[in-house]
């Protein structure tokens, strides 16, 4: 069997993000930060010793996080499998850590400080790592998702989420996702929270963002096909050269705001360019009305056609670019 066959979608980006370079130390730090927050268990030994473990589902992720630790910590995790009695039997990949290295771990973390007496506590339940870099930000992201994350076949439909265990996963969650200018939304689901991305270019551009460069081109790829169809069935209904024009035109605005996502994410452009962008791929067929009605707050024909033709003048300065 090839590569790839028999799995989902979700199985196949977690597949391409952990075959990536571990990267910079801080990045590493990052990651292993997120996989604590959505896999890591803390258990009190006395005497001021804690021991870490994590246990998920994923034996690449597992093993990712095992060389992360290695690498970046010099840590020796026990890696150790144990088969779940129920759902069906399903095997989980455990790593524990031996209390020396838990307590390097929680301070690397800064989730223990030791008082003057040189004992050690614990501050806090959860990583406190700061992630001021944007490296850093894509790396938890990253690895949040190897952790806790899904998403749907883009055949299907476009849904991209992160079910949260720990409390404090949501929250940074969501301070990131508004860093890169995503709009995410949350529900809560069995008592669990779940933050998610709901819109197809949003989901292209969180793959880009953490790595997944062939998953976003694959993704694209169906999006463009299931698009061809859907706009071949409305140019077949058009039959008034007004409705055909406009409809070309939006084409070509849709086209640009690809190309611009492709060659460098529309999480680079300003906020205002960045929302009609994703608007536009979303609805190629829309007129300059109904498009700034979709605007939150909306926006008049003139501040639509305004921008559209900004991104036109981007999409082809990267063109340029290319042929350069």
């Amino acid at each position: 069997m090839r590569s790839g066959e028999g799995q989902s979608f979700s199985a196949r980006v977690k597949e391409e993000l952990v075959r990536l370079p571990l990267g910079k130390p801080c990045c590493m730090l990052g990651e292993i930060s997120a996989l604590t927050l959505t896999s890591g268990h803390l258990s009190f030994r006395g005497g001021g010793w804690f021991s870490v473990s994590y246990r998920l589902e994923n034996a690449g992720s597992a093993r990712r996080l095992f060389q992360l630790l290695r690498k970046r910590l010099d840590l020796r995790p026990q890696l150790h499998f144990v088969q779940t009695a129920r759902l069906g039997g399903q095997r989980s990949c455990v790593l524990t850590l031996t209390l020396q290295d838990s307590r390097s771990l929680l301070e690397a973390l800064h989730m223990t400080e030791t008082d003057e007496d040189g004992r050690v506590r614990l501050r806090r339940t959860a990583p406190r790592y700061p992630m001021t870099r944007q490296c850093c930000r894509r790396a938890f992201l990253r690895a949040a998702f190897l952790g806790a994350g899904t998403m749907s076949s883009p055949e299907k439909g476009y849904h991209f989420e992160w079910k949260a265990e720990n409390e404090e996963l949501p929250g940074t969650l969501e301070k990131l996702l508004e860093k890169a200018g995503l709009p995410f939304h949350r529900y809560e689901r069995r008592g669990k929270t779940v933050v998610y991305l709901k819109g197809a270019q949003e989901i292209s551009d969180m793959l880009a963002m953490i790595g997944a460069g062939k998953s976003m081109m694959d993704l694209e790829n169906i999006r463009v096909q299931k698009q061809v169809r859907a706009q071949a069935s409305r140019a077949a209904n058009c039959d008034e050269h007004n409705g055909e024009r406009m409809l070309d035109t939006a084409q070509k605005q849709a086209e640009a705001c690809r190309r611009i996502s492709l060659k460098q994410g529309l999480f680079t452009l300003p906020p205002a360019l960045a929302s009609i962008a994703r608007i536009r791929i979303e609805n190629p067929d829309l007129s300059l009305k109904e498009l700034g009605e979709m605007m939150e707050p909306k926006l008049g024909k003139s501040g639509v056609n305004h921008r559209l033709r900004r991104l036109m003048a981007i999409a082809e300065q990267l063109e340029r670019e290319d042929g350069a």
